[in-house]
């Protein structure tokens, strides 16, 4: 029998591989699978007159597909609390302490 040797180790971006550019993306869906969530991230613009007017028939606004990203079931529950913590993390230091005059929450 093969005795296995459990290594620790830390996964770090490799900014200087293939497809280190950024996409900017504001809109984000979601969908899913038994196996897996796949999460397609659009840019939305601001719209124009006769999209507005397409918007209000149709009920519908298409945003052109920035990134999609297929990620196995397993790994949704580390992405959420990621974002929980840096998202906590944004949120204690952007935002301002509350001004001596208005006073505290209650």
């Amino acid at each position: 029998m093969t005795d296995r040797k459990q290594i620790n180790f830390t996964i770090v971006p490799d900014e200087g591989g293939a497809g280190a550019e950024r996409t900017y993306a504001n809109f984000c869906a979601i969908a899913h699978t038994p196996f897996d969530f796949t999460l397609t991230f659009c840019e939305v613009l601001p719209l124009s007159e006769k999209e507005i007017r397409d918007a209000e028939a149709e009920h519908i606004v298409r945003a052109p597909v920035k990134a999609r990203v297929v990620m196995p079931v397993q790994f949704i529950p580390t992405l959420i609390a990621a974002l929980q913590e840096n998202l906590r993390i944004f949120s204690e230091s952007h935002t301002p302490p509350p001004s001596p005059e208005r006073g505290g929450v209650h």
